[in-house]
């Protein structure tokens, strides 16, 4: 029986939305329900679906005016959207290290980044476990910069019971096949302050103020502002909101397993032969991945070889953007990338999705300490 590492979770009502959906554009009547579900949920101010949270993050960048020049401060460890969408209006990402704990980004390192240039910081909140939110705060309003939230892996996580995506200015989520809750393909940007809002709508409407010629606020529309099209289809829209429907159920269903994992790996961890994922006190994560950091690449390596040999599909995670050809040509790095260099060889994430059966969890645990002995 061979293992994926990512499996489609299905709630029964997508198909039956989808034969609803009456217009396969954007913007109809299961669009407004998910705008809907995601505000009353979250509390933000407004929430927009887009068609990816790469889409998301690049409308941030326009809706805080990124000029050439501008520098946006972010971890390595992330994927390259984090940054693309930023590159994309000629800003700088000014990369900083992560901490060894989370693998979040290092939020003491935040203010030896800041220069005259600099313009927001985007954390990211890896593996659905918040960033030190209220330090990045701090500095932000001391040094007036935008925060934009990378909650990519965050949907129904928080931060000191703040939903993630919420906390900062402006949030990104996504809904890609990997992730909790999904559609195939699709995002939202949640807008928390209320000077985004209306131009939001327009940027995501090729510029125009097309939303509201058709909520009757504007007798025609006309081109406003820089814009691009960032509307999923309608068909998007109705399968996440069979999804939005159970995110909950869902959610509780991904923690069981990743505190199965977690419980059955402690010994192991006490043996020092792996660390498992630390999560504060002020997070309440969302299982959106499990993983274990091995003592160094060779180690992985060889357990990645195992679990293929048996079945079982893993992987590792992000190569850090600062040692990437682009991110050598577009970025730059403040201080020294020790943690993000040393931890990215050492990840390994394990299989995870709502659907897994103790049986499965258990023969990936046991080809796990398996591997380990050998290591050992």
């Amino acid at each position: 029986m061979s293992i994926p590492f990512v499996k489609l979770h299905y709630t029964g009502k997508e198909w039956d939305y989808i034969q609803q959906a009456t217009s396969l554009c954007g913007d109809g009547f299961f669009t407004r329900q998910c705008h809907t579900w995601i505000e009353n949920y979250t509390g933000c101010l407004k929430a927009l679906l887009t068609h990816s949270c790469t889409a998301a993050l690049e409308m941030s960048a326009l809706l805080i005016d990124i000029q050439p020049g501008d520098e946006i401060i972010m971890p390595s460890y992330t994927f390259v959207s984090t940054a693309n969408a930023f590159v994309l209006r000629g800003g700088v990402p000014v990369f900083v290290d992560i901490r060894p704990d989370t693998l979040n980004m290092d939020e003491t390192l935040l203010e030896a980044a800041i220069t005259p240039k600099t313009k927001a910081i985007v954390p990211v909140h890896y593996a659905g476990v918040a960033c030190e939110m209220d330090t990045i705060l701090d500095i932000a309003k001391r040094y007036n910069l935008f925060v934009i939230e990378d909650a990519a892996q965050g949907v129904m996580a928080s931060y000191k019971g703040r939903i993630l995506g919420t906390i900062g200015h402006l949030g990104a989520y996504s809904f890609h096949e990997t992730k909790n809750i999904i559609s195939g393909e699709g995002g939202a940007l949640l807008i928390n302050d209320g000077q985004f809002c209306e131009l939001a709508e327009i940027i995501r409407e090729k510029g125009t103020d097309r939303s509201h010629f058709f909520r009757g606020q504007v007798d025609k529309y006309t081109w406003q502002h820089v814009g691009s099209s960032f509307l999923p289809s309608e068909l998007i829209a109705a399968f996440l909101y069979a999804q939005l429907e159970e995110a909950q159920s869902i959610t509780k269903q991904r923690l069981k397993i990743w505190n199965h994992y977690h419980t059955n790996f402690a010994e192991l961890e006490a043996e020092g032969l792996i660390r498992r994922p630390i999560i504060p006190d002020y997070c309440q994560h969302n299982a959106h991945m499990y993983y274990i950091l091995l003592s160094d690449l060779d180690a992985r390596s060889h357990i990645m070889a195992l679990l293929k040999k048996r079945g079982i599909q893993s992987v590792f995670h992000y190569i850090p953007l600062h040692s990437s050809p682009a991110g050598k040509k577009y970025s730059r790095v403040s201080g020294n990338m020790n943690n993000t260099d040393n931890l990215s060889d050492c990840i390994l994430r394990l299989p995870l999705y709502a659907d897994m059966d103790i049986s499965t969890m258990n023969k990936i645990i046991e080809v796990v300490k398996e591997s380990l002995v050998v290591v050992a």
